[in-house]
This record gives structure tokens, sequence and C-alpha cells, in this order.
């Protein structure tokens, strides 16, 4: 599974005291893997001025625009948490990712 990771180098507006995007995406690829040592979770980070896809440029479109708040976490097309991020949202999603693929499998 990957989850991406959307921001800037500034913090957003509503985040002034928060850290990085960047520094964010790192925090939780730790939290994440300690509490999914077994699965492979990858996290990329997409800097919200410098798109790499059709799917970046779809969220980071919406980011600009005010839509969206940043750091923006993303998985399977899905957003799980946009602004501060909480674990708890995060795991939920992997969760029942994980469900369903061991359901997918069998």
């Amino acid at each position: 599974m990957q989850l991406t990771v959307f921001g800037a180098d500034i913090p957003c507006p509503s985040c002034l005291h928060s850290p990085s995007s960047f520094a964010t995406m790192e925090w939780l690829d730790a939290a994440v893997n300690r509490k999914f040592p077994h699965d492979t979770i990858e996290f990329r980070y997409v800097d919200i001025y410098h798109p790499e896809n059709d799917e970046d440029r779809y969220f980071t479109e919406k980011i600009v625009k005010d839509e969206l708040f940043y750091p923006l976490v993303v998985a399977e097309g899905e957003v799980i948490s946009e602004g501060d991020p909480h674990l708890q949202t995060i795991f939920q999603f992997i969760d029942r990712h994980r469900i369903q693929t061991l359901n997918d499998d069998v």
C-alpha cells in the first residue's frame, strides 16, 4: 500500500505552528510502520507546486484552490486526512484496506 502526502515547504496558513509537510510525512511513516511492522506500507511526498502525474495534479489543484488543506494524505484515490493528520483515522483506513485485501485473496 502506498500513502501519498501532499504538501509544501511552508506550513499551511492554518497550521503555522505545525511541522512541515515533509516532516509530517516522516513522522507518519515511522508511526504507521511501528503499528503495522509486517505490512509493506510506503510513503510518497508530493510538493503541491510540482505534481508528478494526473492524480497528483487533481489533488494539488484542489489544495491550491483552497478546496483541501495540506498536508493531505491520500491512498487508493481516497482522501484519508487533511490538515493536521490524525493517526487513528489513518490506522482505520489501513485496517479496512488490509481486511479487504484478505477477503479478495480468499
